[in-house]
Order: C-alpha cells, then structure tokens, then sequence
C-alpha cells in the first residue's frame, strides 16, 4: 500500500490542528467551499493514480529490467535517489510552468485562492501521466523500482507540511538547502515577481544554481493570473486546456498552434492580441472567488463530503483486495462514481440547477452500490438497513434545500470562512 495512503490519518491531524491554531488566532486561513474543492481535487488524484500508477510503473520497470547495471540497495544509493528524484522533479516542475500544453497537467494546484495544508492535497489528477517520463533516467541507471516508489513517495509527503502560512522565515542554513513554507508561498504567488519561481520538490538549491530562486518579500497574493471560478473538481482539471485549445484553434497559421502549445502559459500569437503582460495586485486588489450558500445547505455538502472521503479511502486500501482485485470494471465503476459524488457536492456550492435532479440519483445509487458491495457478507442485513437510513436522512435533508437553486444568492447568504 502507498505511504501516501497510510499518511492520510496525519494529513487530517495536521490540517485540524492548523485550522484550530487560525481560529485561536482569528485568522480566517480556511473557507468551507474552498478547503472541499481542494481535498476532492486530492481525492481525484488518488482514484486517478490506481490506473495511471499501473502503467507508469509498468514502463519503469521495463527500463530497470533491461537496464546494464543494478545499483545495490545501501545509506549511500538511498542519499543519491533521494538528490536524483528531486533533481527530476525539479525540472518537470519547472517546464510544467514554463510550456504551456504541460501546465495544464499542473495548473490545478495552483488554483487555490487560500494558501493552508489543503492546498497541498490539492493535485491534478492526470499529472502523474507526464511526470513519470522525466524520472525514466533513474531506472536506466539501475535504480530500482521499490526504491524509487518509496522515495519518491517520501518527497511529495515533504512537500505537505509546507503549504502553510503559520510557519514564518526558518533558519537560514536550512532555508538555503530545504524547501520551506516561505519559499513555497512564493511559489504559490500570482504576484508578477513571484511567477515561476521555486519550483524545488524537498530541496530549494536546485532554484539557487538554475535561477529560479525567489526569497518571499511583499505579501503573497494566491492562485492563478485566470481565476478557475469553479467548485467542480472535474472542471478545474479540464478547463485550461479546454480554453488553450479553443484558443489555438482560432489561428490562421497551423505554426502559432504548435507555439500556443510549447511556449510560456499565456502566450498569444498576435493574430490573437499577442502577449498580455502581467497585472500587479495585492491582497487588498485581489478579489477571491467565492459563492454563498445558507449554512443548512453548507453542512449537507459537508456531511456528504465526508462520506466520500471515508468511502474513498476505504476503496483505496482494498482496491487491490477481493472483489476489486483484478475487476477492472469494478474499479472503474466505483472510481466514476466517486467522481460523480464530487461533482455533485462542487455543484451544491455554486447552487448548479442541474444538481437538483443528479444529487438523488447520486444518493440512490451510492446505496445500492454499497449493498450490492456487500451482498455475500454477513454485514449484509446490516448494510441495506443502514444505506436505507442513510439514504432517506440524506435525500429528506437535500429536499429542505431544494429551493435555494432557483432563489436568489442574497436570500441563501452565509459566512463562507471556517
């Protein structure tokens, strides 16, 4: 099981214990719609990753297979592992801020608004399809497999820890060699000066002897130069390129496609308008994206946010367990409908009319999907009874609020801050 599954219980720990250090502090850190979209944007990655996973790490072992050396397994190759996959983060990092085509398997994490521990679960969920060619030259060197998986799964649990605000400037060795909350915000920073800079995984010296080092000086001002203005995980994931290729399709000539595709995000032939450059803002200028929703409705959204996340990290500690095991169908059945549950509580946020009908189709077949799981279990009884309960308290409890799709925001207004 990847350590990224079993870091889950801390990931939540940490992330209470911030939430509960800002409001002790009365800093507004966290918004409800926010915070949801971030984590389901995490939980996409991870039901993404079982497919991608299996086939990246097919073409992985491939190469260290047929690789002319095998590096033996000791302190020293674990040191030099740990410095080449960081090395090769780096430099995915860095063009997938730098082409355009590539930062559209990378943009999602970035489109966060707020800068606290849920942004760093915050991933795209069809990154891992680019990212895993760049690290293809550790196994043609002999780097194996189990190894490469461990330590690669070791960077990006470094990297949570960092996207937070309560954390100042640290020690100044440290700094200089370590990735910290300070240079992280940095790089999360839509100010013009802050753009594609400290692209670095655990270690910042990459940034320092390639140029992209950035010390965090103004007040960072979070997100992206186009706001995402969605709550919808499947959107934000597809939107950049939906609107890149829109774009690129309106060129005359077939040479400004290929350059809208390979140049910086942003640019734009002249037939187009041309390059736009960059605005300056500050946290007072910069107006977040937000909608408003009554508080009755907002804890609904919860409640069932919730229940997707524990449903959907009990599918991923058992995908590779009877039944799921080797039932692809039943995999990909249960993935879409997780992605589904998602779209749906994304939808509730924005007050989408369409989510009026798909929200009790989607509690219905969450049920007797449920049961149907368990139809040869001794917890049978016990499961139809309580998905029956569940079902009916969800579905009577999503009625009350039915009207607040076709009402006015003002009348459904509430605190969006947690």
């Amino acid at each position: 099981m990847s350590l990224i599954i079993f870091a889950i219980p801390v990931f939540f720990l940490l992330i209470g214990i911030e939430l509960l250090i800002a409001k002790m502090k009365n800093l507004s850190y966290y918004r409800m719609n926010d915070a949801i979209a971030n984590l389901s944007c995490g939980i996409g990655s991870q039901v993404s990753g079982i497919f991608l996973k299996t086939f990246t790490f097919i073409g992985y072992t491939y190469l260290y297979d047929h690789s002319i050396w095998k590096i033996e397994n000791n302190i020293l190759t674990f040191i030099l592992l740990f410095i080449g996959v960081d090395f090769f983060y780096y430099w995915f990092h860095r063009l997938a801020h730098e082409i355009s085509f590539l930062w559209g398997s990378h943009v999602v994490h970035h489109q966060s608004e707020e800068y606290n521990l849920t942004v760093a679960l915050r991933q795209a969920w069809l990154q891992g399809a680019f990212s895993w060619v760049f690290y293809l030259p550790l196994a043609v060197v002999g780097f194996s497999p189990g190894v490469f998986i461990t330590i690669a799964s070791l960077q990006t649990l470094y990297q949570f820890w960092i996207h937070t605000k309560l954390i100042g400037k640290m020690n100044p060795a440290f700094e200089y060699v370590f990735n910290t909350p300070s240079h992280h915000r940095v790089h999360h920073g839509v100010n013009p000066k802050y753009i594609d800079r400290n692209h670095g995984g655990t270690l910042i010296i990459f940034d320092r002897w390639f140029g992209t080092f950035q010390l965090e000086e103004e007040e960072v001002v979070y997100g992206i130069t186009k706001q995402t203005n969605s709550w919808n995980p499947l959107w934000v994931n597809f939107e950049y390129w939906i609107d890149l290729f829109k774009e690129a399709f309106r060129v005359r000539k077939i040479k400004n496609f290929f350059l809208m595709m390979y140049k910086m995000p942003g640019w734009k032939p002249e037939e187009l308008g041309g390059v736009q450059p960059l605005k300056e803002v500050t946290p007072q200028t910069f107006h977040k994206y937000d909608t408003e929703i009554s508080g009755g409705l907002t804890n609904y959204a919860f409640f069932q946010f919730v229940l997707v996340l524990l449903s959907t990290t009990a599918f991923l500690v058992f995908q590779s367990k009877t039944p799921f095991q080797e039932n692809w169908a039943l995999k990909i059945s249960i993935a879409t409908l997780i992605v589904f549950s998602l779209v749906n509580i994304g939808g509730i946020f924005e007050r989408k009319s369409w989510v009026l009908v798909l929200e009790y189709l989607r509690v219905v077949a969450v049920s007797v999907l449920m049961v149907l799981l368990l139809k040869n279990s001794s917890l049978f009884l016990a499961a139809t009874i309580a998905m029956t309960i569940l079902a009916v308290v969800s579905l009577l409890w999503f009625t009350k609020y039915r009207n607040e799709f076709t009402g006015k925001t003002s009348e459904y207004a509430s605190t969006a801050n947690i």
